[in-house]
């Protein structure tokens, strides 16, 4: 009995089924095909391809990309992210630059940038972001420069050094509910999250009102409606200006499973409470990425 009930905890949960809201439809390759050159020919990595975003169709055809800094390579050990893991290489010199240089031939006016996780090095890598910030505005006056930054370890002078290279929007994504931290991030903790967006807020409001902070979560990893509610009230808490929500799509058999897929109704009803909330701007749908519709968010205030 008891090796039968062994054998029957080792079978693998079979995938779920995507419903018919998830089907994408897959745009014109030509504008696509120049992104992914422009990026190459640069040693340019963008969150689109390493994340294998839904929208990357989309948004490519639209011709945009999220540049991902630091290397293909991150430090920490998330159970849904695709990102590889391992030791990352140094960073380099020249992708600031270069950065800039994929900004400005794309003619973007919205440009977002995150990256991996960087806990090998001293400062998180912060300066690396602040010197890209730099070099993209120097380069594009005119693009509005969005930045997912990682937590730092919770290090605020780490903080400060992005801060104070002014981006337009400072997001740190909060990914998930608090009760998930430690099967989905374990690396991370939900109150130093919830932390460095509070310091955002507070620099915001004291130094660069104009500029806006955001969060945002996967939804069917095993929360609750209503913990996604609560998670909600906690970045109100913190002065937390825009929210994202969307259906998390196992990228991978080694990646944790979905429990559930969420109704296009339960999205549209998160988006009404947020807004009731004093959220700025809620992007709430089953494709809904952080980069997703980006400028639009932005603009909404």
């Amino acid at each position: 009995m008891g090796r039968e009930l062994k054998v029957l905890s080792n079978t693998k949960k079979p995938r779920l089924p995507k419903p018919e809201w998830l089907k994408i439809r897959i745009g014109d390759p030509t504008n696509q095909n120049h992104v992914l050159q422009l990026i190459e020919g640069l040693n340019l990595h963008t969150v689109c391809q390493e994340a294998r975003c839904p929208n990357i169709f989309e948004c490519w055809s639209d011709r945009t990309a999220t540049f991902m800094l630091g290397g293909d390579t991150c430090t920490r050990h998330c159970g849904f992210c695709a990102v590889n893991k391992g030791v990352p290489m140094e960073l380099d010199p020249q992708e600031p630059c270069h950065v800039a240089e994929a900004v400005k031939h794309l003619n973007l006016a919205h440009a977002v940038i995150t990256s991996v996780n960087r806990d090998d090095l001293p400062d998180g890598g912060a300066g690396h972001w602040a010197e890209t910030i730099k070099q993209v505005r120097a380069m594009n006056p005119e693009c509005k420069i969005e930045v997912l930054i990682p937590d730092f370890n919770g290090d605020e002078d780490a903080l400060n050094t992005v801060l104070e290279a002014r981006p337009d929007v400072l997001n740190h994504n909060t990914e998930t509910i608090a009760r998930l931290y430690r099967r989905v991030r374990p690396d991370a903790k939900y109150q130093q999250t919830l932390t460095l967006l509070e310091r955002a807020a507070r620099w915001r409001d004291t130094k660069q009102p104009q500029m806006l902070t955001k969060s945002g979560i996967m939804a069917g990893l095993g929360e609750e409606f209503d913990e996604v509610v609560e998670l909600m009230k906690d970045l109100r808490s913190v002065s937390c200006d825009i929210m994202t929500i969307g259906q998390y799509l196992q990228p991978y058999e080694r990646r944790l499973p979905v429990e559930r897929y969420v109704t296009p109704e339960e999205f549209a009803e998160w988006k009404q409470i947020g807004e009731a909330m004093g959220f700025k701007h809620i992007e709430s749908s089953p494709l809904t990425r952080s980069s997703y519709h980006a400028r639009q968010q932005a603009e909404s205030k």
